[in-house]
């Protein structure tokens, strides 16, 4: 019996071979609830096979970095992103021709911005509704609708709208963010009770001012924790039905 080293069955394929120096970038789906829609945040190329197109942020991976590093440098560098809520890994895309440039692999981040932070931006970049993305370069359309899928996920089953909402809100300030995010509408009423009884959200005890709403003053929440956490591992928040006609 040999005593060399075996073969992996990806070894043996004909005409494929190893390539150690496979480039890798790492990218960041940025989110955020601004007037009452769900917003990612995108640059614009000014150059190469991308050119006029808008892209997520970020940029290759050094050698002497983590992938957690190299998103958190990329967004303080690029974007100027300073009050992200929640960052974590969403995917990596090894397509073998996502970029035309050459092999890229691709590894995706998201991350959450609360509604009511506002962020210093360079001119080549802006906030750009989910719903109406403009032209996309390689496959940042696709990472982005699956930023957007994670984080709807998400908010069925954990505290998760703790990055996207205020620090304290009203329980009709919650709605709109929710039902931003989510994409369809959200009962406000039938929120707050869902989110009470799985202790992700309690009562400051505060009230807003008259003036605040329009209306008589409103009672303020907080979200318990602005960590993650899994409230319900089966919940889903789901679009309301529509109501049956008489022919139904």
């Amino acid at each position: 019996m040999s005593s060399s080293t075996p073969r992996s069955a990806a070894d043996t394929r004909p005409g494929a071979t190893t390539d150690p120096s496979t480039d890798h970038e790492v990218l960041a789906v940025v989110l955020q609830v601004t007037d009452a829609a769900l917003h990612v945040l995108l640059w614009q190329h000014d150059r190469g096979p991308a050119d006029r197109s808008w892209a997520l942020p970020g940029g290759p991976l050094m050698s002497d970095e983590t992938l957690g590093q190299s998103v958190a440098r990329q967004l303080a560098q690029k974007v100027d992103v300073r009050h992200l809520a929640h960052l974590e890994q969403l995917e990596t895309r090894s397509d073998l021709d996502r970029d035309p440039r050459g092999r890229l692999l691709a590894t995706a981040y998201l991350g959450l911005v609360p509604a009511d932070q506002r962020s210093i931006l360079p001119a080549d970049t802006r906030w750009h509704q989910v719903e109406a993305l403009p032209d996309m370069a390689f496959d940042h359309a696709s990472i982005t609708s699956s930023g957007v899928r994670r984080l709807r996920a998400k908010l069925s089953y954990t505290n998760l709208g703790f990055a996207l909402a205020p620090a304290v809100f009203t329980a009709s300030e919650l709605q709109a963010v929710y039902q931003a995010a989510l994409g369809h509408e959200v009962s406000a009423t039938n929120l707050k009770r869902i989110l009470v009884r799985r202790e992700q959200i309690a009562a400051t005890g505060a009230r807003t001012s008259p003036g605040r709403s329009g209306g008589r003053p409103a009672a303020e929440y907080r979200f318990r924790t602005r960590h993650i956490e899994v409230t319900d591992q089966f919940a889903v928040l789901r679009p309301p039905e529509p109501p049956r006609t008489l022919s139904e």
